[in-house]
């Protein structure tokens, strides 16, 4: 099982608190049919602004552009468009994951949906992989693994932030594979034999040796961090374990206003939300290197000790290496077990709501 003990826990005679999705719970996502009284609907406005609506039969939708009665949904296809009292028209469909994501109840940030795809395939989640979240916030990055079919474990430091977690999980995707436990990532992973672990924390190099004996040889481990210094000391931690192929990108996510012979990127886009560094355990050899690849970062033609042309060094290498290191975590430790709480980044200008 991927649920462990805590040692902590253990030595005061209790384990940790753990949560999951109730058993029978339905999702609310993938539904197929007319509309029932009961499930989610996006609402789509003439301008394209989105509205998550919970129909109820009886109940009406009102907004500044008029009021939508919900019984003029229900029973009727997805798809469908329906009329406002003051004769706006609302297409009506049901929520994809990145509606959900944008409008579900939250207690901390959420990661993005340009980011939830990058993690999602960067990590390589699939069908069947055993993976520890650390700091599942929200729930949203969970929601993007259990969808891919993976088996997940999360560590949660805050209950607030737990009990949302599995509630949004409970709502849209049911009885899955999903649990939480109420411990700190920094103190040890109690699970071992991990295929994935992914790590949405302020201080990502202090799990380092703790996942290093959780995950299977050839695992790979994946970090989304907000600012660049953080990802220096990680990249520099990654390069002194036994983690190689270290990877660091960042996704810009630009739209285009298409229309006619006017085509050109939109004014505004979802630009830096985060850094993904991904690295993955390897067995070194004598020299403490797998197959010409240095144990800890990626593989370079580079020889040790060899100097940059002018003897420049890169800046991040130089913010990296200045004492504020140290205390590069900018988001304030309000839990170990995650830093949603405090991510940089703003919200996508969809002009969303919920209601």
């Amino acid at each position: 099982m991927l649920v462990g003990s805590d040692p902590a826990a253990d030595r005061a005679g209790a384990g940790p608190r753990v949560l999951a999705p109730p058993a029978g719970a339905r999702p609310a996502l993938g539904r197929r049919g007319p509309f029932q009284d009961g499930e989610r609907a996006v609402f789509v406005d003439p301008k394209q602004r989105r509205y998550l609506v919970a129909l109820r039969a009886g109940s009406s939708f009102h907004t500044h552009a008029g009021i939508v009665h919900h019984d003029a949904v229900i029973g009727r296809e997805e798809g469908s468009t329906v009329t406002g009292t003051t004769g706006r028209r609302f297409l009506v469909l049901r929520p994809t994951l990145a509606d959900v994501v944008l409008k579900m109840p939250r207690g901390a940030q959420v990661i993005y949906p340009k980011d939830l795809g990058a993690i999602v395939v960067g990590a390589d989640i699939g069908p069947g992989a055993r993976v520890l979240e650390a700091g599942v916030g929200s729930g949203a990055l969970s929601m993007a693994m259990l969808r891919a079919g993976a088996d997940v474990l999360g560590y949660e430091l805050r209950q607030d932030f737990a009990e949302r977690a599995v509630a949004n999980v409970s709502t849209w995707l049911g009885e899955v594979p999903y649990r939480v436990e109420l411990r700190d990532v920094y103190d040890g992973i109690a699970a071992t034999g991990l295929d994935r672990i992914v790590l949405d924390l302020p201080e990502p190099w202090r799990v380092l040796p703790h996942a290093a004996g959780a995950l299977r040889p050839g695992g790979i481990l994946l970090a989304y961090l907000p600012t660049i210094n953080q990802t220096a000391t990680l990249r520099d931690a990654l390069s002194r374990s036994p983690f190689a192929l270290a990877e660091t990108w960042e996704v810009l996510r630009r739209t285009w206003h298409v229309e006619a012979r006017s085509v050109r990127p939109d004014h505004r886009m979802v630009a830096h939300t985060g850094f993904l560094t991904v690295a993955r355990l390897v067995v070194p050899d004598a020299d403490g290197a797998a197959d010409g690849v240095p144990a800890g970062g990626a593989h370079t033609d580079a020889v040790p000790g060899d100097a940059l042309p002018g003897d420049a060094v890169p800046a991040v290498e130089a913010a990296a290496a200045t004492p504020e290191r140290a205390q590069a975590g900018t988001w304030g430790r309000e839990g170990a077990g995650t830093a949603d709480g405090g991510r940089q980044g703003g919200e996508p200008p969809d002009g969303s709501e919920q209601a």
